[in-house]
């Protein structure tokens, strides 16, 4: 079905759910479990993304009444999903009673063999960069792992990430370039 199909067919479920039949919620969800997946796998650990998805719709059927449907239920869904995973970071450092932890051994061996050999770039290597990246995101604020996440590894356009995090674009400029910095500088003191 093409998207304006989708639309249509969205907005006729949530008048239905607004009208009383909760249970067509379930539609909504079946159509968009996927899609929400995607986004909150590519934002928090991967053993808490179900528990990010499932807030994500309940935060949205508990919304539902504000969705105006001038754009699509999508896209709307999206701005939660990212939302939820935003929230689910800043309560994630607030639990933390020490944020800082130290470099994990794998990651320190990993830097220690990359700095004496500069010959890297098979699989074991990319999962050891990966792992490095998560540990430094880290150590970032909430809002500065979660624009640096959209804008640098997902991709996301400056507008594309202000409009998901409800954002102007210059505060998603100039949040970017900070955490660019504070990253660069939890790196530069782990890899001399």
């Amino acid at each position: 079905m093409n998207s304006s199909g989708n639309a249509s067919s969205d907005f006729l479920v949530i008048r239905r759910i607004l009208n009383g039949d909760i249970n067509s919620f379930e539609v909504l969800m079946d159509r968009y479990q996927d899609h929400v997946a995607r986004i909150v796998g590519n934002h928090v650990p991967k053993n808490y993304a179900p528990e990010v998805a499932h807030d994500t719709f309940v935060q949205a059927y508990q919304s539902l009444g504000k969705f105006r449907g001038s754009g699509l239920f999508k896209h709307w869904l999206s701005k939660i999903a990212v939302r939820c995973c935003y929230d689910f970071w800043r309560d994630y450092y607030q639990k933390q009673e020490n944020r800082i932890s130290p470099l994990p051994e794998d990651c320190r061996n990993w830097i220690d063999h990359f700095i004496s050999d500069k010959s890297w770039g098979g699989e074991a290597e990319r999962i050891e960069a990966r792992d490095l990246l998560q540990w430094a995101l880290g150590h970032l604020s909430a809002a500065d792992r979660t624009v640096l996440t959209l804008t640098h590894l997902d991709g996301y356009s400056m507008a594309e990430a202000a409009e998901l995090l409800n954002w102007s674009v210059i505060r998603v400029k100039v949040q970017s370039h900070r955490a660019r910095k504070k990253l660069r500088k939890i790196l530069a003191e782990v890899i001399p």
